[in-house]
């Protein structure tokens, strides 16, 4: 599991909690070339889920045409103050980060 791979935030407005995500990965589609001409692997986050309060408030798939150090920013409804929310990626190779935040 990668570590600080993830800077989260999630605020509270008028019963709508925004959560920011800033996570750190090379997102590589699998087509660039390096400069010795060989294919670089592809190397993407393919999952993002979130919960808090033990249900699931957001889970996307994405593929190999999302950015480097990826942003993702969604909002919810049915949290209040201090909650805790935890956001985790995991990629295709296996690997996976994960970052809790409390809502403020």
């Amino acid at each position: 599991m990668a570590t600080k791979s993830i800077k989260i935030r999630a605020k509270l407005k008028d019963d709508v909690v925004t959560v920011k995500a800033l996570m750190s990965h090379p997102m590589e589609t699998g087509n660039r070339k390096d400069s010795k001409g060989e294919i670089i692997p592809a190397h993407f986050i393919q999952e993002i889920t979130c919960t808090s309060s033990g249900k699931e408030v957001i889970d996307a798939q994405w593929s190999g045409g999302i950015s480097k150090n990826p942003y993702i920013s969604f909002k919810y409804r049915g949290a209040k103050e201090g909650d805790e929310l935890t956001l985790t990626w995991v990629d295709n190779q296996g690997n996976s980060a994960s970052a809790t935040a409390k809502v403020s």
